[in-house]
């Protein structure tokens, strides 16, 4: 008897391990973007007031961190920033929202505008000086800033513009879209990308002449718009989650809360 109550306590703690500690059968865990988090949890804190009991936990570790929790089971959904890979066998890809990739650069510098070809020459190493930058009136070593690997903007930010080719080993790849934008704004030479919700105390560029703005982005003119997406496992989605995205596409309250956390609504009415 003493055997059985020790292997039952045994399971349990194991029960108890494998599920956050404030997590209860109502919780909705997700994980991955970063470039999503700031609309995600405006999304999720409107429909927590919509739905008693529905409780969201989001850990934004990357979109492709994400996608992989949802793969091996420890996430419900994760929120992504680039289209579906072949590596993302066993998801479901739903289009959410539309996001613009912002080029950015200290407000020091006088560039306005940068091309495709350009960007990719500078994340590439091929240009490491901005005097060989049309409009930036500058002649110092530019500092490049990007995303890690765990990102799926990495991975949208390579088939955009560097044509999946790897970047330079002289570009800074830091693990958030926040990081991104303070080194923007603490280094003069620096360039960098992130999305359209994390512009704050940096500035945007034009791309091949299009800003990065909101209407831009919904009519997709902008060179680097893209969807964001909510990824879900293929068997067994759970209800909850999926009833979440139907609203979060389609209400007119939830549009109004991505416009303003900084997303572009894509479907809503």
């Amino acid at each position: 008897m003493r055997i059985k109550r020790a292997l039952a306590a045994a399971l349990a703690a194991v029960v108890v391990m494998a599920v956050p500690a404030s997590a209860s059968a109502k919780d909705l865990i997700g994980s991955g973007s970063v470039a999503a988090q700031p609309v995600y949890e405006a999304l999720f804190k409107a429909y927590e007031k919509k739905h008693k009991g529905v409780h969201f936990i989001y850990t934004a570790n990357g979109g492709n961190a994400g996608v992989q929790d949802v793969q091996q089971g420890r996430s419900m959904f994760a929120g992504q920033a680039r289209p579906p890979l072949p590596s993302d066998a066993g998801t479901i890809y739903i289009k959410m929202y539309l996001d613009g990739l912002c080029i950015d650069v200290n407000q020091s510098n006088s560039l306005k505008n940068i091309t495709i070809s350009n960007l990719a020459s500078i994340y590439l190493g091929n240009t490491v000086n901005w005097g060989d930058v049309p409009g930036s009136n500058k002649n110092t070593t530019i500092s490049p800033v990007g995303r890690d690997t765990n990102g799926g903007t990495y991975n949208f930010f390579l088939q955009a513009v560097l044509n999946n080719k790897p970047p330079s080993s002289n570009v800074n790849a830091l693990t958030a879209d926040g990081l991104v934008i303070n080194a923007v704004k603490n280094d003069d030479d620096a360039i960098g990308y992130a999305g359209l919700a994390w512009q704050n105390g940096v500035k945007a560029v034009k791309v091949n002449g299009v800003p990065c703005a909101a209407s831009q982005i919904k009519s997709l003119h902008y060179p680097l718009s893209r969807f964001i997406w909510l990824v879900l496992p293929q068997t067994s989605p759970n209800r909850q989650v999926q009833k979440f995205a139907d609203w979060a596409r389609t209400s007119g309250k939830a549009a109004k809360v991505i416009t303003k956390a900084g997303g572009v609504p894509a479907f809503n009415k």
